[in-house]
């Protein structure tokens, strides 16, 4: 059967059916855009102009400022101008971009943070070579390979997804393109190749928290030995920003990865 994705736009979910609602919705995602610039701006500034945030921890925290700049404006300018316009096209080409650079930005965001609490237990639990384990070299490759393997996530899933030949209309239950709701429209029943790249992204996304419950547990360890209180306090406040992204990252993706999914979402498993 032929893809009829590519000969037609697909069309995403309309967030309301009055202009008015219409025109409140573009402000509200207007809303949003500028606080993400403004809080990604703000740690991108802070840590380029203030030599003593020249740290590991805050170069990785302005990578991880990179991503979630980059998964706002993947997603919400596209459902700024349909609320603003009152459409819902979207072209297969501009679909399978956003798709990719969804899956690039968030599975980058979960390797970085993976990578920022070894850091962590790099700086608690082996000071004396933090310098040797953690130079600027160390960080940089640590870095580039977060984003490659994100890179390579999302390419994998971007071809498998496009490949399918899709036959069961063009409308989407999502005001983004999302590997689910596109699935949700393919005539094809290639399962096993769905079944493997679930394998893949559970065994990833499994292996980077029990990275992180490790390294937190030995963290915790390593503190609670420092024998002065006040000396405890400081081990564990350098904690206090990562944990605080952790959380916000955690209690955000835990509702959408447990929601209830129909069989053709289920083969569409991202994270």
């Amino acid at each position: 059967m032929s893809n009829s994705s590519s000969i037609s736009p697909f069309l995403l979910l309309p967030l309301a059916d009055t202009r008015q609602l219409q025109l409140l919705h573009f402000c509200l995602f207007l809303g949003i855009s500028l606080a993400a610039l403004l809080g990604s701006g703000l740690i991108i500034s802070a840590g380029a102009c203030g030599q003593h945030l020249h740290s590991p921890m805050f170069f990785f925290l302005l990578s991880l400022a990179l991503t979630d700049l980059g998964s706002i404006c993947t997603t919400v300018p596209k459902a700024m101008h349909n609320s603003l316009w009152g459409t819902r096209h979207i072209s297969y080409s501009a679909c399978a971009a956003q798709l990719f650079l969804l899956i690039f930005f968030l599975s980058a965001e979960d390797f970085l943070l993976t990578v920022m609490c070894y850091e962590r237990y790099v700086s608690i639990c082996k000071p004396l070579h933090y310098g040797t384990l953690l130079g600027s070299r160390a960080c940089a490759h640590m870095a580039a390979a977060a984003w490659a393997s994100a890179f390579l996530y999302a390419l994998m899933h971007m071809a498998n997804t496009f490949s399918l030949p899709l036959g069961q209309g063009n409308a989407l239950g999502q005001f983004f393109c999302e590997i689910p709701h596109i699935l949700k429209l393919s005539c094809s029943k290639s399962y096993l190749r769905e079944l493997g790249l679930i394998a893949v992204s559970v065994c990833l996304l499994f292996g980077c928290f029990v990275f992180m419950v490790f390294s937190y547990v030995q963290i915790f360890r390593a503190v609670l030995r420092i024998p002065s209180e006040q000396g405890r306090h400081k081990a564990f406040s350098t904690c206090l920003p990562h944990l605080a992204v952790l959380f916000l990252y955690v209690s955000t993706g835990t509702p959408a990865c447990l929601k209830p999914l129909s069989k053709s979402a289920f083969l569409g498993f991202q994270w």
